[in-house]
């Protein structure tokens, strides 16, 4: 059943928990640079992710691993420049929280600071409770990220689908319920089966948005680039592409090239 979309001028944390309250979808994409992000946030985007998946899309990485939390503060800061509506989310990257309360504080703090940015996104449950804890003690909205962990894929080997014992699902469950009683103010949850993520977001108030997780979540996220099809090796069951971007991208310049090379451009209109 669909839900009247309210006319939001501003999204919050508080939005959020309000949509998920009155039954309505939290819609969330990714964008990492001024350009992508002005087109993104116009188009009435609820939620903006600068991912660590830049390091994929943006820096032809294998895994978010290598990108840095200087270049994250660089992704943010362009989009920030860009977003009027829309919530803006960032990735602590691989190494900037994991372990060390103290650096996860001063990680967060650094991205605020930097980038202007709204809140930031761990990846974890009850492993980095620690570090969400002192996150929030500054003030620093935290969003939370379970299921499959991209920052740990050589602990799990494989991107398939998480929790699909009954062990993994009950402590998906339990570190869901302990992110929302820390304060965390949302939870994605990444490739998990549809109706564990239907039980968790059911289980708890604050909103449950979805990659790869079914329709029983509060909101689905995508990374833009993919639904654009600007990307093309990357074909996961959960990606809907709405449009075919790398062949009409390709296809275009390659007449550019084709108009370059027999002088038809520029012509005589297009020149002083």
């Amino acid at each position: 059943m669909s839900v009247e979309k309210k006319d939001f001028k501003k999204i919050t944390t508080n939005v959020l928990q309000q949509m998920k309250r009155d039954g309505e979808k939290i819609s969330m994409l990714t964008a990492y640079d001024f350009t992508m992000a002005k087109m993104v946030d116009a188009a009435g985007i609820d939620v903006i992710l600068v991912g660590d998946s830049a390091s994929n899309v943006m820096a032809g990485h294998e895994t978010t691993l290598p990108i840095t939390l200087d270049q994250m503060i660089y992704h943010a800061s362009s989009v920030i420049r860009a977003v009027d509506r829309a919530l803006v989310v960032v990735d602590l990257p691989f190494g900037t929280y994991q372990g060390n309360s103290i650096e996860a504080l001063n990680s967060a703090i650094k991205v605020m600071k930097e980038s202007g940015a709204h809140s930031v996104k761990l990846e974890g449950g009850a492993e980095i409770i620690d570090s969400i804890r002192r996150i929030l003690t500054a003030g620093i909205p935290v969003m939370g990220h379970l299921g499959l962990t991209p920052q740990s894929i050589y602990k799990f080997g494989t991107y398939t689908v998480r929790a699909n014992d009954e062990a993994e699902a009950n402590k998906l469950i339990e570190d869901a319920k302990l992110l929302e009683e820390t304060g965390c103010f949302a939870i994605v949850l990444e490739k998990i089966p549809a109706h564990l993520a239907r039980k968790i977001a059911e289980a708890i108030k604050i909103p449950v948005i979805g990659i790869g997780a079914g329709a029983g979540v509060d909101g689905q996220v995508l990374v833009t680039h993919d639904l654009l099809g600007m990307t093309h090796e990357f074909s996961p069951r959960f990606l809907r592409r709405y449009l075919s971007l790398y062949q009409d991208i390709t296809k275009a310049i390659k007449s550019y090239v084709k108009d370059v090379k027999s002088v038809d451009f520029p012509s005589d209109k297009e020149q002083y």
